[in-house]
């Protein structure tokens, strides 16, 4: 056989005069050659070494918080957008591994039964969103989204004290076009069997887009379908905003230049220059809020009312009953406080109460107390009667981003800081709000208002005004 001819680049000789294949000059060309391509105009080369997990350094838009409520907005505000990459959209969670998100730490229950109109409208908007899901977070070649949607509804029960609300409540329901139906004690036990009606005078039942589902599985469809849409996301900690301040009409106005984003476990940041920042980082929302010196300002001035949103610890508990009631439960929340619904099947479910104002528990940790069951047994046990013989198997905490003022969301722009959005202070009812609070929020950034649903009477004046919104369904 004829020897084969190297090429001559490939040839070399070392000390002893032998020739070889020299590989290493290939890949030193091969390199070369991709680092040319890459340092041709219109690439991001550089000869320096970049941190792939540092954010862009600059954004139109920085989302503070990577909740389901941030991705949503983030969402939206791709959807709402006239070309591709029009508007850059940075989104910033501090929980990379989302282990203390209120998102995922949730009961996941979604429902009609509020007091408010605004409320019931965003219910029903998110309903229709979440049953429709895949006509708007469905990623090409990926799994369709399975929310894992349980429509077994809410029941609420309603001692003579508070039939009275209950029947108000209702009116605005329906009038709402919420499907709701009021049960008589009989009509109770006919559906419930498995109920003890002592004390109920009145029940409400929610009769189609009501029940729970997987909290992560919404979170991770929105946060799967922005990225594919082209936002950016960081993990790290918004720990600074720099300012600039201007004076107009007697008034201090400000206006936010820049986020530092810090990176986790490092002294690493970035700052990211930006023309909005959306609050929606949820129960710690407050802090960074006085990061632009809201609610640090004189007293009994716009600049020294602070934004009313703190952490609320609560605590999920799962039981075994193996004789409990069945497949068919709904999601009951007895008047009380206390409140159960099944968690998969095998005689599993959750169970929890809000504490009372003075027994708020410490927020500087997601620590269970499992003491506190022991007041909520007895009313469980009083209700359905199967639960006097259960065990408790497992239980966690998560926060509320409470609103102290009022129990309700906070949505739209602070007026003495005009290129910072609120979206925050849900009070529990976040989760299930966030596919039609993301929507307003796009409107409102991006057109100037809302358009689909009106959500003005959330907004930042009503906390100036002392003119709450109080919402009488809180769970």
């Amino acid at each position: 056989d004829s020897p084969r001819v190297l090429p001559s680049y490939a040839l070399r000789p070392n000390r002893n005069n032998n020739i070889f294949l020299n590989t290493d000059l290939e890949n030193q060309l091969k390199a070369f050659r991709e680092k040319a391509a890459d340092a041709m105009p219109g690439s991001d080369w550089t000869p320096f070494e970049k941190n792939r997990s540092l954010p862009p350094e600059r954004a139109d838009i920085v989302i503070v918080g990577g909740g389901v409520v941030g991705w949503s907005i983030a969402y939206w505000l791709k959807q709402k957008e006239m070309i591709r990459d029009g508007v850059r959209v940075l989104v910033v969670e501090r929980d990379p591994t989302y282990s203390q998100a209120s998102t995922v730490l949730s009961a996941g229950g979604i429902r009609q039964q509020f007091s408010l109109l605004e409320n019931i409208h965003l219910s029903m908007a998110s309903a229709d969103f979440m049953r429709n899901i895949n006509e708007h977070l469905s990623v090409l070649n990926d799994d369709p989204v399975d929310l894992q949607f349980n429509h077994s509804g809410y029941l609420f029960l309603a001692s003579e004290k508070v039939a009275h609300i209950m029947e108000e409540n209702y009116s605005t329901q329906r009038y709402a076009g919420a499907k709701v139906a009021l049960l008589s004690p009989t009509q109770l036990k006919e559906k419930c069997p498995w109920i003890n009606t002592d004390g109920v005078v009145l029940a409400s039942y929610g009769l189609e887009n009501e029940g729970w589902f997987d909290p992560w599985m919404l979170l991770n469809a929105f946060r799967r379908k922005a990225i594919s849409m082209g936002v950016y996301q960081c993990f790290g900690e918004v720990t600074g905003l720099c300012l600039c301040q201007y004076h107009r009409d007697k008034v201090d106005f400000r206006r936010i230049k820049y986020a530092n984003v810090q990176m986790p476990n490092s002294l690493e940041y970035q700052p990211v220059e930006c023309a909005i920042v959306v609050n929606a980082a949820g129960a710690f929302s407050g802090k960074v809020a006085e990061m632009m010196g809201i609610g640090l300002g004189l007293k009994d001035t716009i600049a020294g009312i602070p934004l009313p949103v703190e952490p609320r610890k609560r605590f999920i508990y799962v039981v075994h009953c193996p004789n409990g009631p069945g497949l068919d439960t709904p999601f009951l929340v007895d008047y009380s406080g206390v409140y159960f619904r099944r968690e998969g099947l095998g005689g599993n479910y959750i169970a929890g109460m809000s504490p009372e104002e003075e027994e708020e528990p410490e927020t500087n940790n997601l620590e269970v107390d499992h003491q506190f069951f022991q007041k909520i047994w007895p009313h469980l046990a009083h209700r359905v009667p199967a639960f006097e013989c259960l065990k408790v198997t497992s239980a966690w905490a998560g926060f509320y981003d409470y609103n102290t003022f009022d129990q309700n969301g906070i949505v739209g722009m602070h007026p003495l800081v005009n290129n910072m959005f609120f979206a925050t202070g849900f009070s529990g009812h976040g989760l299930q709000h966030s596919p039609a609070v993301g929507r307003a929020m796009a409107e409102l950034i991006l057109d100037g208002g809302f358009k689909t649903l009106d959500l003005s009477a959330f907004s930042f004046k009503r906390i100036m005004t002392k003119e709450p919104m109080l919402e009488r369904n809180i769970v």
